[in-house]
């Protein structure tokens, strides 16, 4: 009864848009803002708000982007009055948001999902680093997500918002043998999207390429906004630590 009254009062004497909720969408490496677009596009009828921030992933270093990109996405959804903020990211995305977590901290910061997030590096950048060029292709954000020895993912250390993790485990890259070994997306293994920390992980049958546009993936997130968890299967794994 008490909580009934509660919220009645509250409904009273805010306005709708301080109750509402935002999610900052935050592409990969190489892709624009349309790569989640999919997303966008269902988010909203589940009832949030949405900034989706387009940022130029090859041009700068990870500490750039970071503040820049998350920059923008608070500011868009702060701009809408909303009481709670929530992310989604694919990739790189959430190793920005990782980075800029280390050194800030959000007020209104929700749940966080990251779709195929390079949380121990990428064997692949490790691989290809010292072929010609790759420097000049993937940028200095993707140069950084390499698993070697004082790299900016090391420096970052374990989660402490909540987050759900989502991994891909189907192969599309004939030469993923060469650098990964177990189950990856074609990109990134399985194991590296692990971080201490996380409240669940689990793992679908997609690409790291495709995987922010499909269905599953994206009721799977929307899903843990909402309740903290996913939708229960056979390969969830529930983390305490």
């Amino acid at each position: 009864m008490l909580k009934t009254f509660t919220l009645f009062v509250l409904l009273i004497i805010l306005p709708v848009s301080a109750l509402a909720e935002c999610v900052v969408l935050l592409h990969g490496l190489g892709r624009l803002s349309n790569s989640m677009g999919e997303l966008e596009t269902k988010l909203a009828p589940a009832g949030y708000t949405v900034a989706n921030i387009r940022y130029p992933s090859r041009s700068h270093p990870v500490d750039v982007l970071a503040v820049d990109a998350i920059g923008r996405g608070l500011s868009q959804c702060r701009g809408e009055g909303v009481g709670k903020i929530h992310f989604i990211t694919h990739s790189l995305g959430g190793i920005l948001l990782r980075y800029y977590l280390k050194d800030n901290s959000i007020d209104e910061l929700g749940r966080v999902v990251m779709l195929g997030p390079p949380n121990q590096g990428s064997e692949i950048v490790d691989g290809l680093l010292p072929l010609p060029g790759f420097s000049f292709i993937g940028g200095p954000a993707g140069v950084a997500l390499g698993t070697g020895k004082g790299s900016i993912i090391e420096s970052l250390g374990p989660i402490e918002f909540d987050l759900g993790v989502i991994a891909g485990s189907t192969n599309i890259n004939p030469l993923e043998f060469l650098f990964i070994a177990g189950p990856s997306d074609s990109i990134v293994s399985v194991e590296s999207t692990k971080v201490q920390g996380m409240n669940a992980h689990k793992i679908l049958p997609v690409t790291h390429t495709f995987m922010m546009r499909n269905n599953e993936v994206i009721e799977q997130a929307i899903h843990y906004l909402k309740t903290g968890s996913f939708i229960s299967g056979p390969f969830d794994e529930e983390h305490d630590d």
